[in-house]
């Protein structure tokens, strides 16, 4: 990067972030300046919650904003208050660190690439690798040791020995082997299961980077879906994955098949979901249960039959959401900070063109 752009850069935190973090970006930029004015936020519901609760600005803080946006040349997040006239209102932005892995759809949708077509987006690739491979583990453990099993007999007051299973030379078929399922492989093999992996471009891998005993592309979907006792779904949503999950693939599965869904709902075709683990005579009753995090619609709609089937573990896409999710997100941020200083390329930047 020149020095007169570096000069003129100014760094704008457009969501709420803690005040050690924002010290930590203010070292990192420095002598960027940092505008960083959480009374304009929309305040946080939750850890690491990036869009807020409702905000209604007055007059002059809502000017004060404007004027933020105007001068800024980089963001930190998007503005989850100005998402529709972003590009107008922050004409100077070339460069968006976003919070969140899955971005492309929604940068898709508010037409920015084409809107700001020298503005860089950059994503939270990796950031919510852990967590969410935790969940896929826990979804994994809590089916073969029968936790739902235990939870029904306790609110009975039913005492009643049984026998589960345990994880050791099952399989899991992990679609999407990124970052994240790079991570769900890793835990997996650590507690002795079989992993394939399915990956855009196999032959560009080898399967012991991402921690897969086997490794294949979308096209070999039929060979591996029958093995896979554990189904842990993982991709991206683009053209290519819509709907890349649906009757015929849940039917490949083995009877009782557990799918856990952590990547995005439009991978999934949902009502054929629902007849996959509905009992007969209202479905097929094949799949043994569902651990989802996210939905086609989301919220998960009131009269969607997943709230109540018994087999299914309805998450508000809640799973990848830590504590510790700013300082990762900071993490990167700082460093794409340094090599965007010493004109390096920055990390996780986003292809509009492959939405990932």
């Amino acid at each position: 990067m020149g020095e007169s752009r570096r000069e003129a850069d100014r760094i704008l935190i457009a969501s709420w972030l803690e005040p050690d973090q924002v010290a930590r970006v203010r070292e990192a930029a420095d002598p960027i300046p940092v505008d960083y004015e959480p009374e304009l936020l929309r305040p946080p519901r939750y850890p690491a919650d990036h869009f807020g609760a409702a905000l209604n600005r007055a007059p002059d803080q809502e000017a004060r904003w404007r004027e933020l946006l105007a001068r800024a040349t980089i963001l930190f997040d998007f503005d989850a208050t100005h998402r529709d006239d972003l590009p107008e209102l922050a004409p100077r932005v070339r460069w968006i660190q976003a919070t969140s892995a899955g971005i492309g759809q929604f940068v898709r949708r508010q037409r920015y690439a084409e809107r700001m077509p020298d503005t860089v987006f950059t994503t939270a690739s990796g950031v919510h690798a852990r967590p969410l491979a935790e969940f896929a583990i826990m979804a994994m453990l809590a089916e073969s040791r029968g936790l739902r099993v235990l939870q029904r007999a306790q609110t009975r007051r039913h005492w009643e020995r049984f026998a589960g299973t345990d994880l050791e030379g099952r399989t899991v078929l992990v679609v999407g082997m990124g970052a994240i399922g790079a991570e769900v492989g890793r835990m997996a093999q650590a507690l002795g299961l079989r992993v394939l992996g399915v990956k855009r471009h196999p032959a560009d891998t080898d399967p012991a980077t991402v921690n897969a005993d086997v490794l294949g592309g979308v096209d070999d979907l039929p060979r591996l879906l029958p093995e896979a006792e554990y189904l842990v779904l993982v991709a991206p949503h683009t053209d290519e994955t819509e709907g890349m999950i649906g009757e015929a693939e849940l039917s490949a599965l083995p009877a009782g098949a557990v799918v856990i869904n952590i990547g995005r709902g439009a991978l999934v075709d949902e009502p054929a979901l629902v007849r996959a683990l509905e009992p007969p005579p209202e479905g097929q009753g094949h799949l043994g249960a569902a651990w989802l995090d996210v939905f086609a619609e989301e919220p998960l709609p009131d009269e969607s039959p997943l709230w109540t089937l018994p087999n299914v573990v309805v998450s508000p896409h809640s799973a990848s959401t830590s504590d510790r999710e700013n300082r990762r997100i900071t993490d990167v941020f700082c460093e794409n900070l340094r090599r965007d200083r010493a004109g390096e390329p920055l990390l996780n930047v986003l292809d509009p063109g492959r939405l990932y």
